[in-house]
């Protein structure tokens, strides 16, 4: 009985020292890139404010960063086409705005989508999830682009409603 209660000992005691293995968890988010199939769709300029924008280098140059940013292929040219964006947003702000769109209504949204865009950055530098920031960035811009339609539609006179004399 003594045997059998020392082997039993002993088997309890070599399984529970086991030492139990635990599958690594490997950063998975590092390897994942964000896919553009999700987000919302750019917001088209109306003719109009388009001729009025062509003549606008730097609104150009800035456009042209985002399409670069949609042809990312990994999270590495992605950094690099939102460091882009935010050069290039730099450039539009310290720019001479063409008349018609030289107004606070442009330049709040330019605002918030260079909020969004610090928001992507930082998603990208901490290697967060970058869906949701992404979408909210692309809203912005799409917001940003549909003000020039709106300034361009609308054509009531301001100052004639507010001076009553």
């Amino acid at each position: 009985m003594q045997k059998l209660l020392i082997y039993f000992v002993l088997t309890i005691v070599i399984f529970g020292c086991k030492k139990e293995v635990k599958p690594e968890v490997v950063d998975d988010l590092a390897a994942k890139f964000v896919s553009f199939q999700n987000t919302p769709k750019t917001q088209t300029i109306n003719p109009e404010a388009n001729g009025i924008l062509s003549a606008w280098p730097e609104f150009q140059e800035f456009q042209n960063s985002f399409n670069l940013m949609y042809r990312a292929e990994n999270n590495e040219d992605l950094v690099l086409a939102i460091d882009d964006l935010l050069e290039k947003e730099k450039g539009l702000r310290e720019s001479k705005y063409p008349g018609e769109f030289d107004k606070t209504q442009i330049k709040s949204r330019q605002k918030v989508l260079r909020t969004f865009l610090l928001k992507v950055k930082a998603g990208l530098a901490e290697k967060t999830e970058l869906e949701e920031p992404l979408k909210q960035m692309l809203v912005a811009r799409n917001a940003f682009r549909n003000q020039f339609n709106t300034i361009i539609s609308n054509k009531l006179d301001t100052k004639l409603i507010l001076d009553e004399s």
